[in-house]
């Protein structure tokens, strides 16, 4: 399988916690510019929980004619009701969206019958392709590889997974579950390292926010022709700009202040109660990125 490196895309703010729809549009020119074929937009890196309906909708009714085809868009569409959940993913999908992504309910700890029951209704009341996203670390559990499975089992409409999970061993398993009886299920990892391993592994790429400042197309071209001597040096890049997400443990306003340094015409204001990057957190970022040149 082809891999691709899509981009989970940071939401530009103005100081006052409304859409900068100007900033949006100049990160998309930015991504897209720089060769990025798929963008997901109001993911976690896009601060969805932090914005109502209104102006996801808002960001939906822009985005999908912006972008206008020059890029795969999808949208993270989870919400905290189903009800809610299901409005807005079929909003997006009627808006022209290549497909949504749902994060499972958080905050309360769920078996594994209440994750299936959720993708089953979510996967029923939806008109379109839909991706799951499991992120543990923010939700609390695990959906495991047999639930999965059984839901392909069900619904032809869930065409794929990001699994933001840092060791790796966890997606192969979900790969090694699914593959055989599913080969063109779509499996992303979400920590930006782990792209050559989830190639390996038969995996379709990676969704990873390192993206937003540094387009990692050349890596995934490198991959993809199996020039392993261009990929390995520049998987070394890429671990040393692993070091961004270590300082400050809400990356995302680091991830803005290195566009800006990047020359993206943005702020870097994220929703309240988060800070903008310090100087010294800023003095570090910028010491990262001279180190990668």
């Amino acid at each position: 399988m082809k891999v691709n490196f899509y981009t989970p895309v940071v939401t530009a703010f103005d100081e006052n916690g409304e859409l900068d729809l100007q900033g949006n549009k100049n990160i998309y020119d930015h991504l897209i510019g720089g060769g990025i074929g798929g963008l997901l937009i109001l993911g976690s890196s896009g601060e969805f929980y932090a914005l109502g309906m209104e102006q996801k909708k808002t960001l939906i009714d822009m985005a999908v004619p912006y972008i206008n085809k020059r890029a795969k868009v999808f949208f993270g569409t989870a919400c905290d009701s189903m009800e809610e959940t299901v409005e807005l993913s079929n909003y997006a999908l009627k808006a022209g969206a290549d497909g949504v992504m749902l994060i499972s309910p958080y905050y309360f700890t769920i078996d594994d019958a209440s994750i299936e029951a959720f993708y089953d209704e979510a996967a029923e009341k939806i008109d379109g392709p839909l991706y799951i996203y499991n992120f543990p670390a923010r939700t609390g559990y695990d959906v495991k590889p047999e639930i999965v499975l059984n839901l392909l089992r069900r619904h032809r409409n869930i065409v794929g997974l990001k699994d933001s999970v840092s060791e790796m061993g966890h997606t192969r398993s979900i790969l090694t579950t699914v593959r055989e009886e599913f080969p063109e299920f779509e499996v992303y990892c979400g920590f930006d390292e782990n792209l050559i391993h989830n190639a390996a592994c038969g995996g379709a790429g990676c969704i990873g926010a390192l993206s937003n400042v540094y387009l990692l197309v050349s890596w995934q071209d490198a991959v993809n022709r199996k020039d392993w001597d261009a990929a390995f040096a520049l998987q070394k890049k890429v671990d040393m700009l692993m070091g961004i997400y270590d300082i400050n443990p809400f990356f995302i306003g680091t991830i803005k202040k290195a566009m800006i340094l990047r020359g993206v015409q943005m702020k870097d204001c994220c929703k309240k109660p988060v800070l903008s990057a310090t100087e010294p957190e800023t003095g570090r970022l910028k010491a990262i990125m001279e180190r990668v040149g």
